[in-house]
């Protein structure tokens, strides 16, 4: 058995400059929008450090080479994106959401519409946005129940050579665009026809500026305050037949394999929020006597609590480059860890951060310190991207009530030995 965590040369070069990169343009983030009112303005604000990860070569880097992008694999992105989030979320949110909005395209599209729909975010420069319109109000945890009267309400109907989609989406991140144009596309998950969801929940893609979109409130969250999810009317809105990705029924594989890739970005997003508040904990204690005669790492319970936040920052990391790995060897098909990562890892960072604030104390409690808006970023990683409660815990279970599951085959890169779940 050969196990080796060591990263090639590219992959550090490519680490190193994306840490050099957030230093440059996101680190000021927090400051650039301190003080706009709205969600609208501050997204806004943060279009030109969008458009220079664009001219970066981020956005691309999720697009497969042999579709003109620069996307080697999965592992890649994910040690890329513990250092693109730091200082700042709220920006590579609005980019990794456009690749939550492209997936289903680069996964289910025919080769007509990967050229046509993916060209924009082939480019050098500019700010080019996907959207993926999931979530619903009342919730979408049952998104692909067999039920014809639960599951989504958004639905479309066959009229000629056209899909007519009606229907009201919530948190669709980059569903505004920037100055409410709306952006490129939306990946609209919705039931086509009246049958069961294995034959009808479906994903149709829908230009930006198409007739019939409006938006509703916008969502003003505790984090992310330069990312907007907006709510999304989608009333009588008109696109082509062949806007249809795959088939009838096939949205169940498309969302859920679009979910599993999006849950190691989180993942990453969530070992690059520990990272910064074990960092900055630890040069707390290293240099804080607090009145005291020696540094506060001296006190066996502050070092004890550092030690217990790099165990659970190094457990975290691996655990998203495994999910990774496992992608890439699987072509995505194998979605165990990369559930299990975004699920582990998210809620482990809102401990890690809480933790490094009980270490500092009541200053951590202050803007002064960087305690809190990682915290508030933190709170959303278990939330959002597929809720853990209401998604991710249910697709791992899904998969331990499979016939013939194998509980070591995940660690030992093996197929878990699926045969179809249980009742």
């Amino acid at each position: 058995m050969a196990v080796d965590f060591t990263l090639t040369p590219e992959q550090l070069a490519e680490r190193a400059a994306a840490r050099e990169f957030a230093e440059k343009h996101l680190v000021g983030v927090e400051a650039l929008i301190a003080g706009i009112p709205t969600p609208e303005e501050r997204l806004l604000a943060t279009r030109p450090v969008y458009r220079e990860m664009v001219r970066a070569g981020y956005l691309k880097a999720m697009i497969p080479a042999d579709l003109g992008g620069t996307f080697r694999s999965v592992l890649d992105l994910v040690v890329v994106g513990e250092e693109i989030s730091h200082g700042d979320m709220s920006v590579s949110c609005s980019l990794f959401s456009s690749g939550l909005g492209f997936y289903p395209v680069l996964i289910g599209g025919s080769p007509e519409q990967r050229r046509r729909l993916l060209a924009p975010f082939l480019a050098d420069d500019g700010t080019p946005m996907a959207a993926l319109a999931f979530s619903e109000d009342g919730g979408s945890a049952n998104f692909d129940a067999p039920d014809p009267s639960a599951g989504f309400t958004t639905t479309a109907r066959r009229d000629g050579d056209e899909w007519v989609i009606s229907g009201r989406k919530a948190f669709t991140t980059n569903g505004y665009g920037w100055e409410g144009e709306g952006p490129e596309f939306f990946s609209v998950a919705c039931r086509v026809g009246d049958g069961p969801s294995d034959q009808t929940l479906s994903v149709i893609v829908v230009p930006g500026d198409a007739a019939g979109i409006s938006y509703g409130s916008s969502l003003d969250t505790m984090g992310h305050r330069a990312c907007l999810s907006p709510r999304v009317v989608f009333d009588g809105v008109r696109v082509p037949a062949e806007n249809l990705v795959g088939r009838p029924g096939d949205g169940i594989d498309l969302l859920s394999r679009t979910f599993a890739w999006s849950g190691v970005t989180v993942g990453a997003e969530a070992v690059c929020v520990m990272q910064q508040a074990f960092d900055a904990a630890r040069e707390f204690a290293v240099t804080e006597r607090r009145r005291g005669a020696v540094p506060v790492i001296e006190h066996q319970n502050v070092a004890y609590m550092l030690a217990d936040m790099k165990m659970r920052l190094e457990a975290a990391r691996y655990l998203v480059w495994k999910a990774a790995h496992r992608l890439d060897e699987t072509a995505g098909a194998d979605m165990e860890l990369s559930n299990t990562a975004k699920v582990y890892c998210s809620e482990l960072a809102v401990q890690v951060v809480y933790d490094a604030m009980r270490l500092v104390g009541v200053e951590s409690y202050a803007n002064e310190r960087p305690f809190t808006r990682m915290l508030q970023d933190a709170l959303a990683l278990p939330l959002y991207d597929g809720g853990n409660m209401g998604m991710r815990r249910r697709a791992i279970a899904q998969v331990l009530a499979s016939d013939g599951y194998d509980s070591r085959a995940a660690a030992e890169n093996r197929p878990a030995a699926v045969s179809g779940a249980r009742g």
